[in-house]
């Protein structure tokens, strides 16, 4: 399948004047593929700690999802300086976008899935986890069934808000400077249910900047809360891997992990193997 020319698209942000995004803009840029099957649309959230967004993570990624067979689109969300829950109203808006527009794009719409990367992996855990819990439904026009990510994969995501373990300018950003003593409402693994969505998870053991404690955390909630994951945790790699190869390595040629860089592929096995995507 060939890819369509990419577009970008401005999001409505519904919730203007009753939270503070600091009149930020966020956006979505498309990755689709041209057929006139339905297929899965990957929503990519790049890391960043809520300050910027990782180029590495965005575009690579979409092209990937592309080359294993799905649509993408990348998300810019709103960042630091922002007040809670700024970027999850981002990312409800563009699922909520894809909802709209499944037929015109050829997208399942029961197979829409959420991507994060570190702090992008928070934004999209938080979206799993409060989807349907009325925050957003007070703040944007959509029922909760059109903000809902059918299955998210997180890699080596921001999770707890335990000092212990936390990545705190994450925490501290997604809040915003009016909200910090409520801290432990974005702790996602104390907020698990039975709607949080099937999850693939990975991270390394050598994460200097994001503990795995994080995604360990997430899945014994998980466990607990009996949702269906398939988790990885790799030795090597250091925080940051995006693809793990050299097409998405630093300037200095880091951020390269051989054993890391197969997660997309074993992405692919589990989401095709569930039953709800046989075909």
């Amino acid at each position: 399948m060939s890819e369509k020319k990419s577009e970008t698209i401005q999001l409505p942000v519904n919730y203007s004047g009753k939270i503070d995004n600091s009149n930020q803009k966020p956006f979505v840029r498309t990755f689709m593929l041209d057929t006139e099957k339905k297929l899965p649309m990957v929503v990519v959230c790049p890391g960043g700690g809520y300050e910027h967004l990782s180029e590495r993570e965005s575009e690579p990624v979409a092209k990937k999802m592309n080359a294993l067979g799905y649509h993408a689109m990348v998300l810019s969300y709103s960042l630091a300086p922002m007040e809670f829950p700024a970027a999850m109203c981002d990312l409800a808006e563009a699922v909520a976008l894809v909802r709209r527009n499944a037929d015109e794009w050829n997208v399942d719409e029961n197979r829409i899935i959420v991507c994060g990367f570190s702090a992008g992996g928070h934004l999209a855990a938080s979206l799993g986890c409060y989807w349907r819990s009325g925050i957003i439904q007070d703040l944007l026009p959509y029922s909760p069934e059109e903000t809902r990510p059918n299955f998210l994969i997180l890699c080596y995501p921001v999770i707890t808000s335990d000092i212990n373990f936390c990545h705190e300018d994450s925490i501290r950003n997604v809040l915003g400077k009016n909200n910090l003593d409520v801290r432990e409402f974005v702790s996602i693994e104390e907020h698990i249910d039975e709607s949080f969505p099937p999850s693939f998870i990975w991270h390394t053991t050598a994460d200097e900047s994001v503990p795995m404690e994080n995604s360990f955390r997430l899945v014994s909630a998980l466990r607990l809360s009996g949702i269906p994951f398939e988790y990885h945790l790799f030795e090597r790699g250091c925080h940051g891997l995006s693809l793990a190869t050299a097409k998405t390595a630093k300037a200095d040629g880091s951020c390269q992990e051989k054993e890391c860089s197969v997660w997309p592929e074993l992405f692919r096995n589990w989401f095709e193997g569930r039953p709800e995507n046989k075909a």
